[in-house]
């Protein structure tokens, strides 16, 4: 028990500094809620603590199957560092802030292509946004972009190599996939593979569908708002992000998917040998 405890405070500490990360980072000057922000820090520690110290989960998926939640945290927490820093070189310029400029106007460059995700959040933007605000969001989408595929390769890698889930031990359905119900709608396997399926290409059109929603929208939703620090570090982390996690996820169930048919081939054959002994 004391262990599941210190497990929880410890994650619902990390989620805490995860969200007062930009506040930290960025001058006092470009925080001009910091309340907001620590009870929003508070807020994320206190669910993160509940749901990793109950015995029986609530919503948070693969709960007991590392690494895969914990790559998500690490690309969102890269993702917020680096916005961060990205967006406190104009303001405070410091010898980490311009290493990751450079970076980010290299990585910028390098995605800034025809139809690419980068173009299109560049192109959402209203024509009268300073040069400067476009530049910045750009470099911000190719950051987090790399920082995507990155998370998502290295989940692939996870799951290639190091065989997972079968590598950190028997696999809970119940636990691992609380909004999941094994047990309606047919069969499980044909579930799980439409529901990867469904996770994967939504995950890929979604970077593409957003920008070209938010310019339709451009008299409800104001894109010239990303030029708010704050506003841009967390809205192209989660433009970029949470696509990255329904990928993820998609691959998480075509792998649990792929398991059960193996499972049950494995059990058929044992059955027919059974038979053919008898």
């Amino acid at each position: 028990m004391f262990a599941r405890i210190t497990g929880a405070a410890f994650r619902g500490i990390l989620v805490a500094m995860l969200f007062a990360m930009p506040t930290l980072i960025l001058p006092a000057s470009a925080t001009e809620s910091p309340e907001i922000i620590l009870f929003i820090a508070l807020l994320g520690s206190a669910l993160a603590f509940t749901e990793y110290n109950s015995h029986f989960p609530s919503f948070v998926e693969f709960r007991n199957a590392p690494p895969i939640n914990r790559m998500r945290f690490a690309a969102c927490a890269a993702s917020v560092g680096a916005l961060s820093l990205l967006a406190a070189h104009p303001l405070e310029p410091t010898g980490l802030t311009a290493l990751i400029h450079r970076l980010g106007g290299w990585l910028g460059g390098q995605l800034d292509f025809a139809y690419s995700p980068v173009q299109l959040t560049v192109l959402m933007l209203p024509p009268q946004v300073p040069e400067a605000t476009m530049l910045m969001v750009r470099d911000a989408a190719g950051l987090v972009c790399a920082i995507a595929g990155a998370a998502i390769a290295g989940f692939a890698l996870v799951i290639r190599v190091g065989h997972w889930p079968v590598g950190s031990g028997a696999f809970n359905v119940w636990v691992n996939l609380p909004l999941f119900d094994p047990t309606t709608g047919g069969d499980v396997v044909q579930r799980l593979q439409r529901d990867a399926r469904v996770n994967i290409i939504g995950g890929v059109l979604l970077p593409f569908a957003l920008p070209a929603a938010v310019k339709l929208a451009s008299g409800l939703v104001d894109p010239g708002i990303l030029a708010a620090p704050h506003m841009l570090i967390w809205v192209i982390s989660a433009w970029a992000l949470v696509p990255a996690s329904m990928i993820m996820r998609g691959m998480a169930m075509q792998r649990i998917a792929g398991l059960i048919m193996h499972k049950r081939r494995a059990a058929g054959s044992a059955a027919d040998e059974a038979l053919q002994t008898a």
